[in-house]
C-alpha cells in the first residue's frame, strides 16, 4: 500500500498472541509494557478475585501516581512501600492484573490482542531476547480492531484531535483527518478574512512552535494547524483588501464584502455544496467497506443519499438558469434517491404499516436536511461580512480622530489598536467554533455512521537500574 493510501486509513491491527515461558513472563510482560504498542485483552474485565501482593500494597500506602513505572527486574514490593513508591507499585499492580489474565497451558503462558502491523516486527524482536514470541492469530469474528490513526508528521500530529473531538474513527473507514484539517482551515479563513489579522494567527503560530513560552507548551504540537488558519485568512483577507480592515494598504482582488453580500453568499453556499459532495463520497467509500455494495446503494449517507444530494441540486439550479432539461434530470434522480433510501430505511424499520410510516418520516427529514445543511454553509459569508463589517467601523473611528488634528492622533493610535484586539478575539472565536460546527454537523455526520473503539495500548515505562537502585525481592508476603 502507498504511503498516500496510508494517510487516508486507520493504521493496520494485528491480531496477535503474545506467548512466553512462565518463567520468563514477568520480563515478557516488562518488555511488552516498555514497548507501548499491544493493547491486551481482559486485564481490566477479568474476575481477579482479590488484589496481587503489589496492589494490596498501593492501596495500603494510600496514592496512585499520575505515571506508574516497572523496574526491570523483580524488585521487593515492601521496600518499595516503605520508600513510598507509589509509582513502582502501580506499575506491578498493572503488571499483576495483565498476568493473572494470562492462559495458561503448561510451561507456557499467553495473552491475546492487538497490535499495530508496522510494529509487530520490533516487538517480537524485543521478546526475543526473554524467550518470548509474537504469534499471528485470526480475528475474531463479529468483532472489529481497534482503531489507531497515524500521527507520523507533524502536519497530521497537530489535525488528529480535531477529528478525536468528534469520536473514533471506524476501523474499517477512510481516516478524514488531512481532508477535514484542510476544509476546516478554509472555512475559517472565509470568515476569518483580513490579511493582517491572519498574520497574527502566523506569528502566534511561529512562537508556539519555537516554545519559548512556557505556558503555551502543551499547545505546541497545534502549531501547524494555527499556522494554516493564519496562511487561509491571509489569502482570504488579500482576495477581501483587507489589513487590519479596509486601510486601502491592500487592492481588492476579487470582492468587497461590504459592497458585494451577495456574491459573497452564493461563493460560500458553493463553497459547501463541494464540500458535502467531498463527505458524500467518503461516506459511500465507508458504507461499502462497512458493509458492502448493498450498504453503499441504500444508505442515506452513501449512493442514496448522494443521488437525492445531486438531484436536488439539478433541481435547483434548473429553476435558477431556466433550464427544463436540467430540471427534469435532477427530479428523476432525487426521486431515484428517494426510492433506494426509503428501501434501506423501510427494510432496516422491520416493515408494515409502522415500519413505512417511520421511512416516511425518515426520508422527509433526509430531504430537509440536505437543504438546510447546504444553506447552512452561508454562515461563512454572514460571519465573513461580520468580521469585514467590525473592521470597516474600526478604521471609520480611526480615520474621523486622526482627521480632526494632531491632538487627537493618540487617541486615533488607541482606536485602531484596541478595536483590532476586541475584532480579533472576538472573530477568531466565532470563526474558529463556527467552522467546527459545520466540520462536524455538515460534514462528518455524512463521512461517519457509527463509531470506532479507540486503540488503547498498555504503556509502563521502564526504570532501569542505571537510573535508580530498586531493592531487590526477598518476601512475596504482605506486611501488616
Amino acid at each position: 500500500m502507498s504511503s498516500w493510501a496510508d494517510s487516508l486509513t486507520p493504521a493496520r491491527m494485528r491480531r496477535v498472541a503474545v506467548v512466553s515461558p512462565r518463567a520468563a513472563l514477568r520480563d515478557t510482560l516488562v518488555r511488552v509494557a516498555d514497548a507501548g504498542c499491544v493493547e491486551l485483552d481482559h486485564a481490566d474485565d477479568a474476575d481477579r478475585g482479590a488484589p496481587g501482593p503489589a496492589a494490596r500494597r498501593l492501596q495500603a500506602l494510600g496514592a496512585r501516581p499520575a505515571r506508574p513505572l516497572l523496574s526491570a527486574t523483580e524488585p521487593d514490593l515492601d521496600a518499595l512501600r516503605r520508600q513510598g513508591r507509589a509509582d513502582l507499585l502501580a506499575g506491578e499492580a498493572e503488571l499483576e492484573a495483565h498476568r493473572d489474565a494470562a492462559v495458561l497451558h503448561g510451561d507456557v503462558a499467553a495473552l491475546a490482542g492487538w497490535c499495530p502491523a508496522a510494529d509487530v516486527p520490533r516487538l517480537a524482536g524485543l521478546l526475543a531476547d526473554v524467550g518470548g514470541a509474537v504469534v499471528p492469530l485470526r480475528p475474531p469474528r463479529g468483532t472489529d480492531p481497534p482503531t489507531r490513526l497515524a500521527e507520523h508528521g507533524t502536519v497530521r500530529r497537530s489535525l488528529v484531535p480535531l477529528v478525536r473531538t468528534y469520536g473514533t474513527v471506524p476501523y474499517a473507514d477512510v481516516d478524514p483527518t488531512l481532508p477535514a484539517g484542510i476544509a476546516y482551515v478554509v472555512m475559517f479563513g472565509m470568515m476569518f478574512g483580513d490579511a493582517g489579522h491572519g498574520l497574527l494567527l502566523l506569528l502566534g503560530a511561529l512562537l508556539l512552535r519555537s516554545g519559548r513560552v512556557r505556558r503555551l507548551a502543551p499547545l505546541r504540537k497545534v502549531w501547524p494547524f494555527l499556522a494554516g488558519a493564519g496562511v487561509t485568512s491571509i489569502l482570504a483577507g488579500i482576495a477581501y483588501g483587507e489589513f487590519f480592515g479596509p486601510t486601502g494598504v491592500l487592492p481588492v482582488l476579487w470582492l468587497n464584502p461590504m459592497d458585494q453580500p451577495l456574491r459573497l453568499l452564493g461563493s460560500a453556499v458553493a463553497l459547501g455544496a463541494a464540500l458535502l459532495s467531498l463527505a458524500y463520497a467518503a461516506g459511500i467509500v465507508n458504507r461499502w467497506r462497512e458493509g458492502g455494495p448493498g450498504r453503499a446503494l441504500y444508505a442515506s449517507s452513501g449512493i442514496a443519499g448522494s443521488a437525492v444530494f445531486l438531484g436536488l441540486g439539478g433541481l435547483a439550479g434548473g429553476v435558477a438558469l431556466h433550464t427544463p432539461a436540467l430540471l427534469t434530470a435532477g427530479a428523476l434522480l432525487a426521486v431515484t434517491g428517494l426510492a433506494l433510501a426509503g428501501t434501506g430505511l423501510y427494510t432496516a424499520s422491520g416493515g408494515g404499516a409502522a415500519g413505512a410510516l417511520q421511512t416516511g418520516i425518515q426520508l422527509f427529514d433526509v430531504v430537509i436536511r440536505i437543504g438546510s445543511n447546504t444553506v447552512s454553509f452561508a454562515r461563512l459569508a454572514a460571519f465573513g461580512l461580520t468580521h469585514a463589517a467590525l473592521g470597516a467601523m474600526v478604521w471609520q473611528g480611526t480615520t474621523a480622530l486622526a482627521g480632526s488634528g494632531p491632538a487627537v492622533f493618540v487617541a486615533a493610535a488607541v482606536v485602531f489598536l484596541a478595536g483590532n484586539a476586541l475584532a480579533f478575539a472576538l472573530e477568531a472565536l466565532v470563526a474558529g467554533v463556527q467552522a467546527l460546527r459545520l466540520e462536524f454537523y455538515e460534514l462528518f455526520s455524512r463521512v461517519f455512521d457509527a463509531e470506532g473503539r479507540p486503540f488503547r495500548p498498555w504503556h509502563v515505562p521502564t526504570r532501569t537500574a542505571e537510573h535508580e537502585d530498586v531493592p531487590a525481592p526477598h518476601s512475596t508476603e504482605v506486611t501488616t
